[in-house]
């Protein structure tokens, strides 16, 4: 069987941010689907910025290289590398095809797009938020990208609109984020246990971003809000309120949810601190375990909602109204329009209708598995015509 060498671009087998892990992960499974399908045999190779932490993505047919300037300058580096591809899967760490990073990250994710396309090796942009792109050169060089590219899936019906704007010729499709592909194993409940409600605390938003008191223009006080959560719910006769991390950056403070999380458990002795999670999958299976999950990170709520968990994300970004507004989902606190009672209000009465919030999780079901399978054939499409 013909072996194909596919490269996995800005993916990572160690993130501490499991988001981008989750894309990782869901990305090789349906990756490895479609080769199934298209009668090949895969070999992948991640590549992405540096990590320290235990890999969770491992195995006799991965590959994993560090991005950083030398790789990229070296002539047995990035480049080199890269050529021996047969095809390359990028999906921009998820949301990181836009200018609201430094130019340091957009330069990064735009000379490996480029290099790769140079080099004649085909790209495919994986399912993957689209801008948003505020400064001219930046909107040219994305487009350049996106019309070269030989198919561009975005993740959302925002980013749609975006790439439509931008690159209106470009080979596009509107899918699903490939982290709903995410494997799990859902635990067994016992009838007498408590209702386990999941709060997923942002470190990042309990410190206001990465700089300033408040990065993200947020019209509510999110520390207030979390702790008036845990207060609410710690009242609530019969109910264990779980504090669920889904960012561990030790060397980021400021985005480190364990950090926050721990912080919290010392304020409110009685919350149960869930501790680290080794792998993504390790965090959505426990998250299929509870009940009712409100939090800030987007994988977080993913989990739940593809587990089937009543779930109030709080949006701090265009992503997650894109995401969730493609499924029609109501439930989804705009933490940049909205205050601190209403959210407060708004997210209770989510938990207080927990079967309403999940027949609306059911009703989004069929949106998912149609751009889940419409990316993976889309795959196998491309496998079987560089295999032959």
């Amino acid at each position: 069987m013909t072996v194909l060498r596919i490269g996995l671009l800005w993916h990572s087998a160690a993130a501490g941010n499991l988001g981008v892990g989750a894309l990782s992960v869901g990305n090789i499974a349906l990756a490895r689907e479609a080769a199934s399908r298209a009668g090949v045999t895969p070999h992948f190779t991640l590549f992405g910025g540096r990590e320290v932490a235990t890999p969770y993505i491992v195995g006799d047919d991965i590959e994993v290289r560090t991005i950083d300037g030398r790789y990229m300058i070296s002539p047995g580096g990035y480049f080199a590398d890269m050529r021996t591809m047969d095809i390359m899967l990028d999906i921009g760490a998820g949301d990181s095809f836009a200018d609201i990073y430094p130019n340091k990250r957009f330069a990064y994710l735009m000379s490996t797009k480029a290099l790769a396309i140079w080099a004649g090796v085909p790209l495919i942009l994986s399912p993957q938020t689209i801008g948003p792109f505020s400064h001219r050169l930046h909107t040219s060089v994305a487009a350049w990208a996106c019309r070269r590219a030989a198919m561009v899936f975005a993740r959302d019906p925002l980013s749609m609109d975006v790439l439509h704007r931008m690159a209106p010729t470009a080979k596009a499709r509107q899918v699903i984020d490939v982290a709903f592909a995410l494997p799990f194993d859902r635990p067994v409940r016992s009838p007498v246990e408590p209702i386990k409600v999941g709060i997923n605390v942002s470190g990042l938003l309990m410190s206001g971003g990465y700089g300033s008191s408040n990065d993200y223009g947020l019209t509510l006080d999110y520390p207030a809000l979390t702790r008036r959560l845990i207060t609410e719910f710690s009242a609530m006769p019969g109910v264990e309120v779980h504090l669920v991390p889904h960012v561990i950056a030790p060397a980021m403070p400021r985005d480190d949810d364990g950090a926050a999380s721990d912080a919290l458990k010392a304020e409110f002795p009685n919350v149960v601190r869930v501790p680290n999670f080794a792998s993504p999958s390790a965090a959505k299976s426990y998250i299929a375990g509870l009940d009712f999950l409100t939090g800030a990170r987007m994988h977080a709520t993913i989990a739940a909602y593809s587990a089937g968990v009543p779930v109030v994300p709080i949006s701090y970004s265009r992503k997650f109204e894109g995401l969730f507004g493609g499924l029609n989902y109501p439930w989804t606190v705009p933490a940049r329009s909205m205050g601190t009672d209403a959210a407060l209000a708004f997210i209770l009465d989510a938990f207080a209708r927990r079967k309403v919030v999940a027949g609306d999780i059911a009703a989004g079901n069929a949106v998912i598995t149609a751009g889940l399978e419409d990316y993976t054939a889309e795959l196998t499409r491309q496998f079987a015509a560089i295999g032959r």
